[in-house]
């Protein structure tokens, strides 16, 4: 294990990395890559500083997955925006960006 730690073939940031890349490219949101590469069990450090390294628009990740799941228009009733999300916060998305993929600022937008 040294031997491959010291040649860099094994190498924790460089794997990180990767696995940030490869879950925001599968559609999920930062808490859920936060808790992937926590269960990988890599450093709380490591691990904040590859998802601000990322520079990854977190917001236009949650738009984009909202676009590809249900459509280009928004919701325009209560159920269905809560639907998305809930979909979205299981995605990983936090409410700011759930709130800028559904076009306001979260609950408040809409009266129940």
């Amino acid at each position: 294990m040294e031997d491959l730690t010291a040649d860099r073939l094994l190498d924790d940031a460089r794997y990180a990395a990767s696995l940030v890349r490869m879950l925001a490219g599968r559609g999920q949101g930062p808490m859920r890559v936060r808790q992937e590469l926590a269960a990988a069990a890599l450093s709380a450090e490591l691990i904040e500083s590859t998802l601000a390294e990322a520079g990854q628009d977190w917001a236009a990740q949650a738009r984009e997955v909202r676009r590809r799941k249900f459509g280009q228009e928004l919701p325009s009733d209560w159920p269905e925006r809560a639907r998305q999300m809930r979909f979205l916060q299981y995605r990983g998305f936090s409410k700011d960006h759930i709130a800028s993929a559904l076009g306001g600022s979260g609950v408040d937008d809409m009266d129940p």
